[in-house]
């Protein structure tokens, strides 16, 4: 399956999952970065779907990813956002991560910032906007953890 295939096939099988639980939606798609992007628009049940955590959103990724696995598809990594809740999150971590650029600045202390992958992510692509800033991230699943620190002179 190629990757417009794995596209296609990833959409419409969301829609199918969503189905069961009386949500019929149109899910729009798009690929970054060899990512399938599945957007789920706002519906009376966007809690339960997005779930404490996010835990249910990284259910839907998970269970998306390994269909397109059991078919043979070239694009097999998902991102499932509900009501545009993983791009609104990722703006607030920004924020926060701007505030933790400038206090490092200033202090010149370096900080350790426990985050889950997305948001660490989110992090690092920032931090790549500075030229005396580094991150990287240290620890095992979820024990991994992000430091931000000056770049040495």
């Amino acid at each position: 399956m190629n990757k417009d295939e794995s596209i296609r096939f990833a959409a419409r099988y969301l829609e199918d999952l969503l189905s069961f639980f009386g949500i019929n939606v149109a899910v729009t798609s798009t690929i970054d970065d060899d990512v399938i992007q599945l957007a789920v628009p706002s519906t009376s049940l966007n809690s339960l779907l997005i779930g404490k955590n996010a835990d249910n959103l990284r259910a839907l990724q998970h269970i998306v990813s390994m269909a397109l696995v059991s078919k043979g598809a070239e694009a097999t990594r998902v991102n499932v956002d509900v009501a545009s809740y993983k791009q609104h999150r990722a703006e607030r971590i920004a924020e926060k991560a701007e505030k933790w650029i400038a206090k490092i600045r200033q202090t010149g202390q370096p900080m350790t910032v426990d985050l889950n992958a997305a948001d660490r992510r989110v992090v690092h692509k920032l931090a790549g906007d500075y030229s005396d800033i580094m991150t990287h991230s240290e620890g095992e699943g979820r024990e991994r953890k992000l430091i931000i620190e000056k770049k040495a002179e």
